[in-house]
């Protein structure tokens, strides 16, 4: 039978601007026999702590005014009795609540931004461990996000190195035959939620190893040695094969819910407005209910 191992990294404490994430990493994992690296490991890197240690932790006396100054879009927003509830596409192209600014585990008056490339962080700290190990790692960057028609949340990857984010099933058979069309399986997205597990949200441990899925991670060119027992299958282009977490973020052409329903709504009601010659009424923001 195949599995798949999850453990966290022990021994990670507060990280800090120019944090060198890298060797924490490597000293965690060198700390105990158990939490040794091996070739084809997958590391799931929470995002605050790459956030902390590229100095994106800001002063904002109004969180308010710092999820607008990364706001792009906004997709929907919603008053309630706590406030205002802004689902927002950021400056990296990820829709989520209050446009990835954090004010959790970090010092009253300020919060946490996300990376300004979580793709190039993860790159820079994928090739300098394959390069202190000698072999094949993967890494993904994890955050928080919500889910449409479901509730809670659940960590996604926002940054990917070394390793294939989605395994592309189309165009190849079913168990009974039959050609898939549409599966396209977010593997980054998938390892993310898993690792969420055990890595939790106050237990201060913001990496987790996954392993037993190493055909998953992509030959490196850092001189580092091959995974033994790589999987020879179809993967996609090989010029996106590492293209990172951003190949996750669906093209605006092909969003069919690029907008909330009250949202839509409304757009939907100005414009026929607009085409009927009649004026154009002003909505507030909870309407219609």
């Amino acid at each position: 039978m195949r599995a798949v191992t999850l453990f966290v990294l022990p021994g990670i404490g507060e990280i800090t601007p120019g944090t060198d994430v890298a060797a924490v990493i490597l000293a965690a994992a060198g700390s105990a026999p158990d939490a040794a690296l091996q070739p084809g490991d997958i590391l799931a890197v929470t995002s605050k702590i790459v956030s902390k240690a590229e100095g994106r932790q800001v002063l904002a006396a109004d969180r308010e005014q710092a999820i607008t100054d990364e706001t792009v879009r906004v997709v929907a927003s919603r008053k309630h009795a706590g406030g205002v509830t802004r689902i927002v596409e950021n400056k990296l192209g990820i829709v989520a609540a209050a446009a990835g600014v954090d004010n959790s585990n970090t010092p009253a008056g300020t919060v946490l931004l996300l990376p300004v490339d979580p793709d190039a962080s993860a790159r820079a700290l994928c090739a300098r461990l394959r390069r202190e190990l000698g072999f094949d790692v993967g890494v993904i960057i994890t955050d928080t996000l919500g889910r449409p028609w479901r509730e809670g949340q659940t960590d996604a990857a926002i940054g990917a190195a070394g390793i294939e984010v989605l395994t592309d099933l189309r165009g190849t058979p079913d168990s009974f035959g039959q050609e898939m069309r549409a599966t396209m399986t977010a593997v980054a997205d998938e390892i993310a939620a898993a690792a969420d597990l055990i890595k939790g949200k106050t237990s201060q441990c913001p990496v987790a190893v996954l392993r037993g899925l190493p055909e998953l991670v992509l030959p490196g060119g850092t001189g580092a040695e091959p995974v033994p027992g790589r999987a020879e299958r179809a993967r996609p282009d090989p010029a996106r094969s590492d293209a990172g977490a951003r190949s996750l973020i669906r093209p605006a052409a092909q969003d069919l819910f690029r907008q909330g329903s009250a949202e839509a709504w409304r757009d939907g009601y100005a414009a026929a407005c607009r085409d009927a010659g009649l004026p154009v009424p002003v909505f507030q923001e909870d309407e219609p209910s």
